[in-house]
């Protein structure tokens, strides 16, 4: 499927969406507040969360290939304002130091072993900046400044997820179908499900034989969508056209369960 940013333009919007939690950690009331989007995390819990996160990475892309991942890091974040933000900016660096060193699509490990995502760095790199910028979001409504997701990372974040997050070779429990994400601001995205699994291909801009009808389609910005897929906002706050019901099979089908 073809993308439109690079690994350096996704290295600096990770490191843009670092700054951006940072902010966030610095204009906060206390660190104690709750996350409205992650109400059983406190804004510490988060900030411990995404920062051991990009220090597990980090390990993960310094490994190469592997078929199992490094241990988990255990090591509790700082409980002071400033140290714990120094802290998250070192954890973030880390990252981006093993990302730079090791370059675009060195392989190294994944859990999204039957997706279509890659299993190198650059799949590494997609999925880091996805969810640090998701949780910049959570971080900017828990401090009460203004959120707001970037659209080329909202645009990158809504593709990746599909790919990582949805895509797989289980066979689809229930009768065939495809499903189209379209954004208002970018692509349409279309999933097909069926007993090969599922498979996301980002429709053409002009017709094609490929193209498939839709059995259903949601509708919003990518930023919209993106609130979608992580359970920030409801399926039926966005537009719906068709049997919408199998956007509920989607998000409640676990695969691997």
């Amino acid at each position: 499927m073809p993308t439109d940013l690079d690994f350096p333009a996704r290295l600096s919007l990770l490191e843009d969406r670092s700054a951006a939690f940072r902010e966030a950690l610095a204009a906060a009331p206390s660190l104690d507040v709750q996350v409205p989007t992650c109400p059983e995390w406190t804004l510490h819990d988060l900030a411990q969360h995404l920062g051991q996160g990009q220090r597990f990475w980090s390990a993960i892309v310094a490994a190469g290939a592997s078929e199992t991942p490094p241990p988990r890091p255990t090591e509790a974040a700082p409980t002071d304002r400033e140290a714990l933000t120094a802290w998250f900016a070192e954890s973030t660096e880390q990252l981006l130091t093993a990302l730079r060193e090791a370059g675009p699509e060195a392989p190294c490990w994944g859990w999204w072993e039957l997706a279509q995502s890659p299993r190198n760095t650059t799949g590494a790199v997609r999925r880091r900046l996805n969810e640090t910028a998701v949780h910049a979001y959570d971080a900017q409504l828990a401090a009460g400044l203004a959120a707001e997701l970037p659209r080329e990372v909202a645009l990158d974040s809504a593709e990746e997820f599909l790919l990582t997050c949805c895509s797989t070779t289980v066979p689809w429990p229930h009768t065939p179908a495809v499903l189209a994400f379209q954004a208002t601001d970018g692509p349409t995205w279309q999933l097909t499900l069926s007993a090969n699994g599922a498979h996301a291909t980002r429709t053409p801009t002009t017709s094609s034989p490929t193209t498939s009808t839709p059995d259903a389609t949601i509708r919003g910005t990518a930023a919209e969508l993106l609130a979608v897929f992580y359970g920030r906002t409801p399926i039926e706050a966005l537009h719906l056209e068709g049997a919408a019901e199998l956007f509920h099979q989607l998000y409640d089908w676990d695969p691997e369960a």
